[in-house]
């Protein structure tokens, strides 16, 4: 074998292992962003239950306590900006909200001895708390996806490649706003007299 077939086999298997990589990268781009989509729709998804779930805990606390329209205005105005959301950023923002009105609801029921031994609003109030819970675990998945897509698209090489392709962008996370985050940082104070 002479050295130009040595030279030809040798660039042939650079660029078999180059369009390999390039494949490569491209299709982990792909499964990152597809999960990071399927992880919103899974938001979306118990959003839209407990959505749905809600005007039943509304009509149920109404019965008890007429005189509280304000707060089930609250509650239904936020449960329309949950179902408009369009984007990361005003879901969470929609979300506190609807979470504000909601304990209103519960603070209202609180006041009702009757409205909190009734069995259909503590099964529609566990309802509720397992949604609750199911929509915290799809944000965590949610934020897992969008930090792992975020990573892949800033690293080497999958950023030369995302920039040939321009096709990758970078997701936001659910986060807990600026206001919010002193409150939590902060320990809570037990006293006991």
């Amino acid at each position: 074998m002479s050295v130009g077939w040595i030279i030809a086999i040798v660039i042939i298997v650079l660029i078999v292992l180059l369009i390999a990589l390039v494949l490569g990268t491209y299709n982990s781009l792909v499964r990152l962003d597809e999960r990071v989509n399927e992880a919103w729709s899974d938001i979306t998804v118990q959003l839209k239950y407990r959505a749905d779930l809600i005007p039943n805990v509304v009509e149920t606390v109404k019965g008890y306590a007429k005189h509280e329209k304000s707060a089930f205005e609250d509650v239904t105005k936020a449960r329309s900006a949950v179902m408009g959301a369009k984007d990361v950023k005003s879901a969470a923002e929609a979300e506190r909200s609807l979470e504000g009105a909601l304990s209103k609801i519960f603070a209202i029921a609180e006041a009702y001895p009757e409205l909190k031994a009734n069995t259909n609003f503590q099964q529609l109030q566990l309802q509720l708390q397992d949604v609750e819970d199911k929509i915290q675990a799809a944000r965590r998945f949610y934020n897992a996806g969008a930090k792992d897509l975020n990573t892949k698209i800033k690293m080497f090489p999958s950023n030369i490649i995302n920039n040939m392709f321009g096709h990758f962008k970078k997701r936001e996370y659910f986060e807990v706003p600026e206001s919010e985050k002193a409150t939590i940082e902060k320990a809570p104070e037990v006293k006991f007299e």
